[in-house]
């Protein structure tokens, strides 16, 4: 009986850590720069340049306002 109740608690125990789900540890770290911006993780880094600013600017075209950016 007594090693029923200890083969019975073994399993008990195993069959409660497998329930239980590790989530990652997604740790980065972002910084936004003057001229680039930035993230650090556990895998590597990655560094972006900005885009260059957009010009809008509206006109006319046959009597409609349309809006133009380059």
């Amino acid at each position: 009986m007594r090693s029923l109740l200890l083969i019975a608690s073994a399993i008990l125990a195993f069959s409660g850590t497998m329930v239980v789900e590790t989530t990652d540890a997604n740790a980065a770290v972002c910084a936004r720069g003057v001229y680039r911006a930035g993230c650090a993780g556990a895998r590597g880094a990655v560094v972006v340049r900005r885009p260059p600013a957009v010009v809008c600017r509206t006109v006319w075209v046959d009597g409609v306002r349309v809006r133009r950016c380059r």
